[in-house]
């Protein structure tokens, strides 16, 4: 079930204005996170006022809910490279992509395990569409042939592939490039899949 949408009260914001504003919100969060994040610090990110924003939004969360679906859905399963090995790579190449919304994501999920209406936006937003994602991407590898259906690991696909992106984020302080993603996938994924 997806998350209400946080209520905008009535505005005589444009909608360019209130892009704006939520551009500035995701660039805090990327540069400060979740918990340094003011509603003061927006406000002079976006050169407005407090009250205009407090007119709008009851709170943080609301703003910042609001803000993350500006972002939008990731991208769901519509690509199709033909192999499983193809599409892991190209699903793990997106998780690590964008730096900006990855930095936002990534300083949620603290935040989200304390802010009901966050996780909601967040399972909505990311985890949903990942998972199914990838479902679809087994899903096709064993109408192919490729993957057999009975293999447990499949269950852990996504796991194992989004696990390996933040991860190695997290080690190393940067994204993973595609030289590191092609060698874990055929290192470590595909094997556990049984495919070779």
């Amino acid at each position: 079930m997806s998350a209400p949408e946080p209520a905008l009260r009535r505005s005589r914001m444009t909608p360019e204005r209130i892009g704006e504003l939520y551009d500035a919100v995701l660039e805090l969060l990327a540069e400060v996170g979740y918990e340094a994040l003011t509603i003061d610090a927006v406000a002079a990110r976006a050169r407005t006022s407090k009250m205009t924003l407090y007119r709008q939004w009851s709170g943080k969360p609301e703003l910042v809910a609001s803000a993350l679906r500006h972002i939008g859905p990731v991208p769901g399963a519509e690509f199709d490279t033909g192999s499983l090995r193809g599409d892991l790579i190209a699903l793990a190449a997106r998780g690590a992509g964008d730096q900006r919304d990855e930095a936002v994501f990534r300083g949620m999920n603290e935040a989200a395990s304390r802010e009901p209406l966050l996780h909601q936006v967040l399972r909505e937003l990311i985890f949903e569409p990942t998972v199914h994602a990838f479902r679809a991407a087994t899903d096709r590898a064993i109408d192919r042939g490729e993957l057999a259906p009975d293999n447990p690991a499949i269950d852990f696909t996504t796991h194992m592939v989004v696990g390996a992106v933040i991860a190695y984020a997290t080690i190393e302080n940067h994204q993973p490039d595609r030289a590191f993603i092609e060698r874990y996938i055929d290192g470590a994924v595909l094997p556990a899949l049984g495919v070779h």
